[in-house]
């Protein structure tokens, strides 16, 4: 009977290229939040079926490829954004779900930190820069004087604490170098024999900086923070060149860096939008940051789409749609346009191999709006997907319906707690979506 008894099966039986891939630390979870402004012309974007046998709807169409990789969420909202102004009360708290202050921009607030910012600050250290914040346009200062708040909410979404924002990159090279700093003859990034002289002169440059802030009025702290930001970068990425590696996973193969971008900023608005997302894919794949955020625009974006045909003119203008037929289709084909580019970015992270999947199984990417309706600048069934499988931590492939006035919130708690944040409540959130979760 004892010869009989069949042993559990160990490891040790195992081959020895299994027991390797099974003691092999997994890949890190990577985050990514991606804004887009004015809204969507819900009926070419909200699928009429829940579950798993929905069909992408045309605004979505592009996304084909990667309909088992989607979750398409419904029925979110924020509430601390039902009053205020049409878009800056809504845009500013788009990853806090906080109260946004009425303010001119004395005392600006988002109510909170956000939640790209929360996850960098607990996860931040395992990588030589905490988060990466990018973006297209440049930070607009002054009033709206139609509204009463300042212009500065409608250009962040990251927030450090309510009252800070972060700083977001708008020129591709200097995205680059906050990344990778210089590089050697062999295209790999170059550590500087003199990082410890470089460090110390940081010190002394964000001393000074700091000193000379509380001298200066709103729209010049604006421009100094956005060039803090940048050496706060190069302080992190520097100190944690300096340190011994806190890493048990390290990307293979690591990809011979491309050129640089030029110096100046592209003017051609679609060939700066793909440097970005190859920037994302690229800081991903390098390990360089886990945490990132992007806005494909400020809010109350109006720029001009005529570049599509069947587009007349401007974002904003079209998404003040007025139920016209001309200019609702026009809507729906901008927002179209931007989930091409969504496309274009999992296509990037899917052909990069890592572990037992792709770099797309490895992440988070979080694609939306602040508000549903551009006519209506409704804050109330926001446009959200959410793409990739968070290692694994996420159950894809779904139209999640959830119940109207459930928090957007939800959806962030969850993505905390599988980017390996445990989290059970943040902004108004009431718990996780359950959906998301694997069986």
């Amino acid at each position: 009977m004892g010869a009989a008894m069949a042993l559990p099966l160990l490891e040790a039986m195992a081959p020895a290229t299994t027991r390797a891939a099974m003691s092999a630390p997994k890949p890190p979870v990577r985050m990514a939040c991606l804004y887009f402004p004015n809204g969507v012309w819900q009926k070419s974007w909200i699928p009429e079926a829940a579950g798993a046998e929905y069909q992408l709807p045309y605004s979505l169409e592009p996304l084909a490829d990667f309909k088992s990789r989607l979750n398409i969420l419904s029925g979110l909202d924020k509430k601390n954004s039902r009053g205020g102004d049409g878009h800056y009360a809504k845009t500013a708290n788009f990853l806090t779900g906080e109260h946004v202050a009425k303010t001119t921009g004395k005392d600006i607030s988002a109510g909170g930190v956000s939640m790209d910012q929360l996850a960098a600050s607990k996860l931040g250290h395992f990588t030589p820069l905490p988060s990466l914040e990018l973006g297209i346009d440049p930070v607009i200062s002054g009033i709206d004087s139609n509204v009463g708040y300042t212009r500065l909410y409608g250009s962040y979404i990251s927030w450090r604490s309510a009252n800070l924002p972060v700083a977001k990159e708008i020129n591709p090279r200097f995205a680059f170098e906050r990344l990778f700093g210089a590089k050697d003859a062999s295209g790999h990034a170059r550590r500087s024999r003199r990082d410890e002289d470089n460090r110390s002169l940081l010190d002394m440059v964000l001393r000074d900086a700091a000193d000379l802030r509380a001298q200066l009025g709103r729209d010049d702290q604006v421009k100094l923070d956005e060039y803090l930001e940048s050496v706060r970068a190069v302080e992190t990425r520097i100190d944690f060149a300096l340190k011994p590696d806190p890493r048990d996973w390290k990307p293979e193969d690591l990809p011979v860096l491309p050129t640089a971008p030029g110096e100046k900023t592209p003017v051609d608005f679609k060939e700066h939008i793909t440097l970005m997302l190859d920037l994302m894919a690229l800081a991903f794949q390098t390990d360089s940051t886990r945490v990132l955020s992007f806005m494909f625009a400020n809010d109350v974006s109006g720029r001009n789409f005529s570049f599509l045909p069947g587009v007349p003119g401007g974002h904003h203008d079209m998404s003040h749609h007025e139920d016209k037929e001309e200019k609702a289709k026009a809507y729906a084909e901008i927002t179209r346009w931007h989930a091409g580019q969504l496309a274009y970015l999992l296509k990037k992270l899917d052909s990069i191999r890592e572990g037992e999947g792709t770099l797309l199984d490895n992440s988070m990417i979080l694609f939306g709006s602040s508000i549903s309706d551009g006519n209506s600048h409704n804050p109330n069934n926001l446009p959200i997907i959410l793409a990739g499988g968070g290692g694994g931590a996420l159950k894809t492939g779904q139209h999640i319906a959830s119940p109207k006035e459930t928090p957007l919130c939800n959806l962030y708690v969850s993505m905390l707690n599988a980017f390996g944040v445990p989290t059970t409540d943040f902004g108004d959130s009431t718990g996780a979506i359950k959906e998301l979760m694997p069986a």
